[in-house]
């Protein structure tokens, strides 16, 4: 079995609708695909209904934003958790609305030197979608500024850069509970993802493992070999699953479909853990 646990759709900041992302990994000859936008689970209805015409099982899932004391970004995907739960949503929903603020703020300080409006950034959102700075990044390309939004991140909408604001992101271990507690199964995405940013030390792992944490997505492109070593023997010394994914984006981004893969007996095992909603199959 060819399984992809971690995807995107326009509901955030992938560039393609949740059913034509369905499609996408049927045509990459997936068996089971992860939807998992960030801070939403809108598009989990589009992308269940077309996954049973592709003839691909749907995993249920999320993209979780947090940051620790130590103000580290730290994403954490979730399996099959309770959409309702209204403690995980009322985390969900606050960090939601701060992206948008957050996205308000950046935008004017950036348009003091680029040509770039609300309006133009507003032109690149879905109806409903998480506003993020992808969808900035896709306004400067538009204006000329950038090429993509790789070099976008890499440059103007860096944590580094003045134009960068931070925005309310739950601690990671509390929302390692709240999945839990929301019948979900957490695990953390890309944790040594170093060219993105400052990455987490151990005691950060340790309080999310006390928390409940299931996995690491060890097999992702931005987590360096070295990084993955170490990753495998956290993974083998506290029985935390692994898996492998290609954060997919649709043309957002130049990550493949199927890249990189979960073995079958960890959906199994995701499955066995997970209880607040179900994989879709047809």
């Amino acid at each position: 079995m060819r399984i992809d646990l971690h995807a995107h759709s326009n509901v955030s900041d992938g560039t393609e609708t949740p059913a034509v992302v369905m499609q996408a990994a049927a045509a990459a000859q997936l068996d089971a695909i992860a939807l998992t936008d960030h801070d939403s689970t809108d598009g989990w209805a589009q992308a269940a209904d077309a996954a049973v015409v592709a003839g691909v099982a749907f995993v249920p899932g999320i993209e979780i934003s947090c940051r620790t004391a130590k103000g580290i970004s730290v994403h954490l995907l979730s399996y099959l958790h309770d959409p309702a739960h209204p403690g995980l949503m009322e985390e969900i929903t606050k960090a939601k609305d701060a992206r948008l603020t957050r996205a308000e703020h950046m935008v004017t300080l950036l348009a003091e030197d680029y040509p770039l409006t609300w309006d133009d950034v507003i032109h690149h959102v879905a109806p409903g979608a998480t506003l993020g700075r992808p969808h900035i990044a896709d306004a400067l390309v538009a204006a000329g500024v950038v090429s993509d939004r790789s070099e976008a991140f890499s440059s103007i909408l860096t944590s580094r850069s003045r134009y960068f604001v931070q925005h309310y992101a739950p601690d990671p271990a509390v929302a390692v509970e709240l999945v839990r507690a929301a019948g979900g199964v957490p695990v953390f995405a890309h944790p040594v993802a170093s060219a993105r940013g400052r990455i987490v030390g151990e005691q950060t792992y340790q309080e999310m493992i006390d928390a409940g944490l299931a996995g690491l997505e060890i097999e992702h492109r931005d987590n360096p070999e070295e990084g993955r070593r170490f990753l495998r023997r956290l993974a083998e010394r506290h029985d935390l699953l692994v898996t492998g994914s290609s954060d997919y984006h649709g043309t957002g981004k130049p990550n493949l479909l199927g890249e990189n893969l979960t073995a079958p007996d960890v959906l199994v095992r995701i499955e066995e853990m997970g209880t607040g909603s179900a994989v879709v199959r047809s």
